[in-house]
């Protein structure tokens, strides 16, 4: 099996931490979908990342669907999705909220990096902004009210994404994020970032490396 995007990227990121959590091995190749597009485009024609490189040689996309596909084939083993309707319920809504945070902290790059400046539509820049303020505002109540477990035995999905939306957007925006704003996001984050499956698959340009 092999992950295709890179590391900078939180929807490829959160499936390198969640696939070592659940204790698959596989490869990365890390691709840039601006920098390698060919090569990525002859891997996947989508050119979306991540991609993912089963072992018969079909290729999944993404994050959610890779996870759903590595939650198959790590039962009967460690799942991180809880089995009750209640804390399932509760884990998707966290899981929203830290999926809207990327997307829209993605799009905000997308519009000041990719959009030449003539082109920028500030008012649609307010708009995603606001989104995003208020997708890690609920997410900073959900987690003071309900603490996430952050240990390499006990986390879940909806740690593993709640802390690499917020990382991501501390590497990409901290001055629209501040986060003395969000402590509890932030000692989260400090946390999870220390896990041995996190430092494997660190923010940025590298390899991920199995930490075991």
């Amino acid at each position: 099996m092999k992950l295709i995007g890179m590391l900078d990227s939180p929807y490829v990121r959160r499936v390198a931490v969640s696939m070592q959590l659940l204790g698959l091995r596989f490869e990365h190749q890390s691709l840039s979908v601006f920098r390698n597009f060919p090569e990525f485009q002859a891997i996947n024609p989508v050119v979306k990342a991540p991609s993912f490189i089963c072992d018969d040689g079909e290729v999944l996309m993404d994050s959610t669907l890779i996870l759903e596909y590595a939650e198959a084939l790590a039962r009967p083993g460690r799942s991180l999705m809880p089995t009750s309707v209640a804390e399932l319920q509760h884990a998707l809504r966290v899981i929203g909220l830290a999926l809207a945070a990327c997307e829209k902290s993605v799009q905000i790059i997308y519009e000041r990096g990719q959009r030449p400046p003539e082109k920028r539509h500030e008012p649609w820049v307010e708009r995603v902004t606001g989104q995003l303020l208020a997708a890690f505002g609920a997410l900073e109540q959900e987690v003071k009210r309900r603490p996430l477990a952050v240990t390499s035995a006990t986390i879940d999905q909806a740690g593993v994404t709640t802390a690499i939306a917020w990382h991501f957007t501390q590497q990409t925006h901290p001055e629209v994020v501040p986060a003395a704003n969000y402590p509890n996001l932030a000692a989260l984050s400090a946390k999870a970032e220390a896990l041995p499956e996190f430092l494997a698959a660190q923010y940025g340009a590298g390899t991920y490396r199995h930490a075991g």
